[in-house]
């Protein structure tokens, strides 16, 4: 049974294909990260309701790119061992926009980059030390480049 992954598009600023979203996702929880089970939310926002999230949530002030809730089982942080992932994605389009532009690369690819970040959140990685902050964004980019192999990140433009 594939991981189940709910995906609501809650923005207007570029037109996504919610098919694509899904099915790379699944692809990266059960063939590029082994993960026994999955029960993932995304969510695509617009600023205005990322900022809101932050403020809320994180008591951060204005837009981020990605946020994450991991409502899954208290355990050991062991990021080689897949576990099963329950959570939420926040994904900010217009910041993938942002971002695209500062790293000369497509919104979609920043897309698929904001839900390998979080979903590598969930499985126990962390970025607020920088050795930990490399060995995840090594981890990131690997599976980035294997992912948009099977999923060309234009394909996630409708």
């Amino acid at each position: 049974m594939p991981p189940a992954v709910t995906i609501q598009n809650r923005q207007r600023t570029r037109p996504v294909s919610l098919p694509q979203l899904r099915r790379l996702t699944q692809h990266l929880l059960t063939a590029l990260l082994a993960c026994p089970e999955a029960d993932l939310g995304i969510y695509l926002v617009a600023a205005p309701e990322m900022a809101q999230v932050n403020e809320t949530h994180l008591q951060h002030a204005g837009s981020t790119d990605v946020i994450t809730f991991d409502y899954g089982e208290p355990g050991p942080a062991i990021p080689e061992v897949p576990k099963k992932i329950h959570g939420e994605l926040f994904i900010c389009v217009d910041e993938a926009i942002l971002q695209a532009r500062r790293f000369r690369t497509t919104w979609q690819a920043e897309v698929m980059r904001y839900i390998i970040h979080g979903t590598l959140h969930l499985l126990g990685y962390d970025d607020l030390r920088m050795p930990a902050r490399r060995m995840m964004k090594r981890q990131e980019n690997r599976l980035l480049r294997r992912l948009a192999k099977d999923f060309p990140p234009a394909s996630l433009a409708r």
